[in-house]
């Protein structure tokens, strides 16, 4: 592959548009330029929960594991990117999802049944894969809004919403890997 930048600059997006790849201009607010941005930032911060778990999977071999299931999710979340762009590009398919279901289902019989609600917390990794999943929920949403707006072909909101619950499970998966007891809800009591 050669070259696919040569100008990070262009200066054409100084008046509030940007170009999709399929050469349309539209403003940097619209629906699709925002599903971009939202799945961009997720990527973003899973490389950075990815970073965490490989830092310390010398202490905690089985996160590798984590890392395995993980890691190929950057380039899935990149393909959706490009998907997003360009209305035309198909990068996605149904296996990765399976992919995905798979390894939620393995993740679970080793986590047993959710029996409370938990919070985002514990440790830095459990906290960051919280992160992730609640960015993966947003990408989600601007998605869907952009889905109502110009109909999206493909999987890509069945990844998307797929990812989220993996990362749900995942975060679960490090605290227990980690030896952390996940911080349970507690409810307030009620008014007197």
């Amino acid at each position: 592959m050669g070259f696919r930048l040569s100008k990070i600059y262009t200066r054409t997006g100084d008046t509030g548009e940007t170009g999709l790849g399929d050469g349309r201009r539209v403003p940097k607010d619209h629906p699709r330029v925002e599903a971009i941005g939202e799945v961009d930032t997720l990527n973003s911060q899973l490389g950075l929960l990815l970073a965490g778990l490989a830092g310390l999977v010398g202490a905690v071999p089985a996160f590798q594991e984590i890392i395995d299931v993980l890691a190929p999710c950057q380039h899935r979340l990149f393909d959706l990117g490009g998907e997003l762009a360009m209305p035309e590009y198909r990068a996605l398919n149904p296996a990765e999802i399976e992919r995905l279901e798979t390894a939620i289902d393995r993740w679970n019989e080793e986590l047993g049944p959710l029996e409370n609600f938990i919070l985002p917390g514990g440790s830095t990794l459990i906290a960051q894969a919280h992160v992730c999943r609640s960015l993966a929920r947003t990408a989600e949403r601007r998605c869907q809004h952009l889905n109502a707006v110009e109909p999206l072909a493909g999987v890509g909101l069945a990844y998307i919403n797929r990812l989220s619950d993996l990362l749900f499970v995942a975060a679960r998966l490090i605290a227990r890997r980690e030896g952390v007891a996940e911080i349970l809800w507690e409810p307030a009591k009620k008014p007197e």
